[in-house]
């Protein structure tokens, strides 16, 4: 069996990548492809992860894991998804890194399959919006107590992500950035899954959705059907060319508060962010979803 899991990054999707699969359970079940409901075996994963404490796991609690989602015996592929998988909204940070505890995990998520094949798969986010976003989530009321051991300007996700590698490295690891899903989110759905490109999903527009005016939303779609493009790549600039006409302003614009950051500090941050892109598309065993 091919296990994914899908660990977050915890505000990045904020489980809507599951929702839009969980839309096609009934036809990807049809595949050999389990979409488990997440409610169903997030607290057994967690239990069983803090039973065995990184030993692997003997196959009656493999088994366990997926009875509790309610996996059929002849599923080939099985999708777990976690945005707190690796850890609580507070310790994504620590000092100049992002999980530090990632690898020490890593090895002990991908245990609790010891006979089955396991991928990873993950969203990015830039530091300057991430941090705030996991305060906003976290039961903290005070930025600069959140914050007071992180190092943000030394942040890298392809320092974390090499380390995860090194951790586990027999399991291929897809990630992408957080900010590009809109135009992705099909092409990560169908990696998720283990499909081709282009395969028929519903779901695939609904970030784009929450970001265009209705109209012009509508136009898209009725476009996409009249004129369906050959590649996932044409796909995206169609959709592209739509939301740059029709964008809803107000939708693209996420109020967070940083107190006691500049701005100046923050555009070092995103401009680090979008650097580190080119080191994490160096990577062995690595593949990073782009627009």
């Amino acid at each position: 069996m091919q296990v994914v899991l899908h660990i977050g990054a915890p505000c990045t999707d904020d489980d809507r990548l599951i929702k839009s699969l969980l839309k096609n359970r009934d036809a990807l079940a049809s595949e050999g492809i389990a979409v488990p409901t997440p409610a169903l075996y997030r607290d057994v994963l967690k239990d069983t992860l803090r039973a065995l404490d990184g030993a692997p796991a003997p196959e009656e609690m493999s088994r366990a894991i997926l009875e509790a989602g309610r996996v059929p015996e002849d599923a080939e592929r099985v999708i777990l998804s976690d945005p707190r998988m690796v850890s609580i909204n507070r310790l994504v940070v620590i000092g100049a890194q992002f999980w530090p505890m990632i690898d020490r995990v890593t090895r002990s998520l991908r245990n609790l399959f010891p006979r089955d094949d396991v991928e990873f798969m993950l969203g990015m986010r830039d530091p300057a919006a991430l941090i705030p976003a996991l305060f906003k989530g976290s039961r903290f009321r005070d930025f600069a107590e959140f914050t007071d051991d992180m190092q943000p300007h030394a942040l890298a996700w392809s320092e974390m992500l090499v380390r995860m590698r090194e951790a586990v490295p027999e399991c291929p690891v897809t990630t992408w950035c957080n900010e590009d899903t809109p135009l992705i989110w099909g092409e990560v759905m169908r990696e998720m899954a283990g499909l081709d490109a282009l395969h028929p999903l519903d779901g695939v527009d609904d970030l784009i959705e929450d970001l265009m005016d209705p109209a012009g939303f509508r136009r898209m779609q009725v476009y996409l059907k009249e004129h369906p493009p050959e590649t996932e790549t044409l796909r995206r600039r169609v959709v592209a060319a739509f939301l740059d006409k029709y964008a809803l302003e107000d939708a693209l614009e996420e109020d967070l508060d940083t107190p006691g950051w500049p701005d100046e500090m923050l555009e070092e941050m995103t401009a680090a962010y979008e650097e580190d892109m080119d080191s994490i598309a160096r990577i062995p065993g690595l593949t990073l979803i782009t627009p």
